[in-house]
């Protein structure tokens, strides 16, 4: 189950990866409980994906394990 939904507000942990942002918050705007065949989501651990969008526009999909609630 989804620790996050569409439109929440969340940040990219600080332990994450670079290419993520780590630190920066963002919204969620998509969320991948089931995920599509094909190679893109086989890269990412099991569990849910989210994509997220940051302030300044920019999307990036992120594995639930790199993400925390915004304060």
């Amino acid at each position: 189950m989804a620790k996050f939904t569409y439109s929440d507000d969340v940040r990219v942990r600080t332990e994450a990866p670079a290419p993520l942002r780590a630190g920066e918050a963002g919204s969620v705007i998509a969320v991948f409980e089931t995920r599509p065949e094909g190679s893109y989501f086989a890269d990412f651990p099991p569990g849910v994906v989210y994509a997220i969008e940051y302030a300044d526009g920019a999307a990036v999909d992120v594995h639930e394990d790199h993400l925390e609630p915004a304060e």
